[in-house]
């Protein structure tokens, strides 16, 4: 007991320093750096970026493969997603505004919106210094462009080597935790409180009880079923489910706040209210102090698109895409759907709720974070409504644990080779049960900690390179948009740059 006291504390000091006293303003200073230096990219140039995305869905080049051993653009979007639409779009919103106030979503759309330029930056870092393992398979990722970009200047060989490493360690270890064992944890919980709360427990010996059990056995096998498919089967799932997920949610969540809808107007005016703080009333309310606001609104914003983690990239460069700023403005889209369109729509159904006092912006007594948006749909649906936030609890967090399995095989890739990754995945699929089992909290909040830690070499890794990034960029806009004749600027490595330069000129972009 007295470990488990100490590990707690150690790691809630570690978790401290990384996401409120340095982490978070690493974050979003480094949206800001790239937003600017890019010419704030995703407003000048969003009718580019959201014709070559979404406008294009639709349209065969973005779903047929061009790589038998890539993944199509919308495949890697879809996986990606998959990854950062979880439970932080959920319980993590209703946290945020629960602990907040109001106010942090304002924090969390500005997050958001800096973050997407962070998230850009990462991606089109991520295709240019990617290269093909010994399977054919395209690899890239924060490792690859800390040792290959920031590693290859003068006097950083070492530096970028060791965060490559460090990066890698960190994300292997978060696959475990809040890609996998914290996800299962929620699904399993939802689950039994929706389906089974009138249900007497049966324990089969210990602490464990016959229904989580159950569950982490089911989700295993449909896990290894999938995980252990490789990334192509993982994309595939992704593909079909993701889409159809975040529709039928955003579809419920717009119902309710139709049925709420005398609240919609109170419950924007006090995002914007409440944004730098809550005031105490008459001495009888506690007020929230800005810090926290803020806090909580960029934290739980980055908990849910995952922009500047480093993670996504990991996916996104294995699409057959040539040019990097195209695979980038797929890592904009991915944000903007993750926290302006789905996190927002939660945030809405929590405000209009009851719950949340708009006048004060604290929490009503006896609201609790973990059902506030089942409840809210609740009282529209009734146990329908329950129902419906328990299966999408299970399709976002399952589709996430999907995600993080091929994020901890790449990073285990490049620290031993690609034969690792098949021990790794057999790991990570066994590891599935012990989420559905887990009764203490403390896996999933030293996990947090090691996903804030992956940031670190990430943000260090895209500052310093952000030349790179804006060289790229310049070039892509010159050529594409304002038509200039350049030799375009795609890859790090002479023999990739001259076949994909030639797949320009051919139209195979």
């Amino acid at each position: 007991m007295n470990f488990l006291n100490t590990l707690t504390n150690v790691n809630k000091v570690i978790n401290d320093f990384v996401w409120v006293q340095v982490g978070l303003v690493i974050l979003i200073g480094t949206g800001v750096l790239m937003t600017l230096l890019l010419g704030f990219f995703q407003i000048t140039h969003i009718s580019h970026w959201w014709k070559k995305t979404v406008g294009g869905v639709f349209k065969k080049d973005s779903h047929n493969k061009k790589d038998a051993k890539s993944v199509s653009q919308f495949q890697a979007l879809c996986t990606a997603l998959a990854a950062t639409i979880g439970t932080g779009n959920i319980a993590g919103v209703a946290t945020a505004i629960v602990i907040g106030g109001p106010g942090a979503v304002f924090w969390m759309w500005i997050a958001a919106f800096l973050g997407m330029m962070t998230n850009f930056s990462e991606n089109v870092l991520g295709i240019f210094y990617r290269r093909r393992n010994n399977q054919g398979e395209w690899s890239g990722g924060p490792m690859y462009y800390l040792k290959d970009g920031l590693g290859k200047a003068i006097g950083y060989e070492k530096v970028g080597k060791v965060l490559a490493v460090l990066f890698s360690c960190f994300a292997i270890l978060a696959s475990f935790g809040i890609g996998n064992m914290g996800q299962v944890n929620k699904i399993t919980l939802n689950i039994k409180s929706a389906f089974f709360a009138k249900v007497e427990p049966v324990v089969l010996f210990g602490n464990v009880e016959l229904i989580p059990l159950i569950i982490g056995i089911s989700l295993t096998i449909l896990g290894g079923l999938i995980i252990l498919g490789g990334l192509q089967r993982i994309a595939a799932v992704a593909e079909k489910v993701v889409p159809f997920m975040a529709i039928a949610y955003v579809v419920g969540a717009l119902i309710v706040c139709c049925a709420n809808i005398t609240e919609i107007g109170p419950a924007f005016l006090s995002i914007f209210k409440f944004a730098f703080g809550v005031k105490a009333v008459g001495g009888a309310a506690v007020g929230i102090a800005v810090k926290e606001v803020i806090t909580q609104g960029c934290k739980r914003g980055v908990f849910s698109n995952e922009a500047g983690l480093g993670s996504s990239v990991m996916v996104h460069s294995n699409s057959d895409v040539v040019e990097p700023v195209k695979q980038g403005m797929w890592g904009i889209f991915e944000v903007f759907a993750d926290t302006f369109v789905v996190c927002t729509m939660t945030a809405l159904v929590v405000l209009t709720s009851g719950w949340i006092d708009l006048d004060t912006g604290l929490a009503v007594e006896g609201a609790n974070d973990a059902t506030l948006v089942a409840q809210a749909f609740g009282n529209v649906f009734g146990p329908v409504g329950q129902w419906f936030i328990a299966i999408a609890m299970l399709l976002f967090a399952f589709t996430t644990v999907l995600g993080w399995s091929h994020y901890g095989g790449k990073a285990v890739e490049y620290l031993w080779g690609i034969k690792a990754t098949k021990v790794y995945k057999v790991i990570f699929v066994l590891m599935i049960v012990s989420g559905a089992l887990m009764t203490s909290s403390l896996a999933w909040d030293i996990s947090d900690t090691f996903n804030g830690l992956m940031m670190m070499p990430n943000l260090v890794g895209v500052v310093a390179l952000s030349p790179v990034v804006v060289k790229i960029t310049r070039n892509y806009i010159n050529r594409k948009i304002k038509g200039k004749d350049e030799e375009p600027v795609l890859s790090y490595d002479p023999e990739i740059q001259a076949e994909a330069a030639k797949a320009v000129a051919e139209g195979r972009e």
